[in-house]
């Protein structure tokens, strides 16, 4: 019988953590910027998030995805919208609250889009 590997440890540059986080790296502390996460030390940061990675997740800046998520558009529809670059709440909240007709647009398309994909999955 041969023995068993050691079992390697999986690790990751600190941008795919971050992507894998929802939070842009630029927000994260230096720390974590400068270090190599391992995949245990990413379940542990998405199972009992640090107070800086609440912090982040709670107030911003949000990456594209969290940002389009919030407002209901597809992220094609931030840019079309003008929206290029991070967002916090307090901002994204202004923008629901001023709805610009870009906005309503874009909504609507997205509803539409999501519609249609729902249409074409059933039998």
């Amino acid at each position: 019988m041969t023995s068993p590997k050691p079992k390697t440890i999986q690790t990751m540059k600190p941008a795919t953590a971050a992507k894998k986080l929802g939070v842009p790296l630029s927000a994260t502390p230096a720390e974590f910027q400068a270090s190599v996460v391992s995949r245990d030390e990413l379940n542990e940061l998405q199972s009992t998030p640090p107070a800086w990675l609440a912090d982040l997740r709670r107030n911003g800046p949000h990456t594209k995805q969290v940002i389009a998520a919030k407002l209901k558009v597809s992220i094609a529809g931030l840019i079309r919208g003008g929206i290029t670059g991070p967002l916090t709440t307090a901002e994204i909240d202004e923008l629901k609250a001023e709805n610009p007709a870009w906005l309503e647009r874009e909504r609507s398309l997205y509803a539409e889009a999501r519609k249609e994909a729902l249409r074409l999955k059933q039998p």
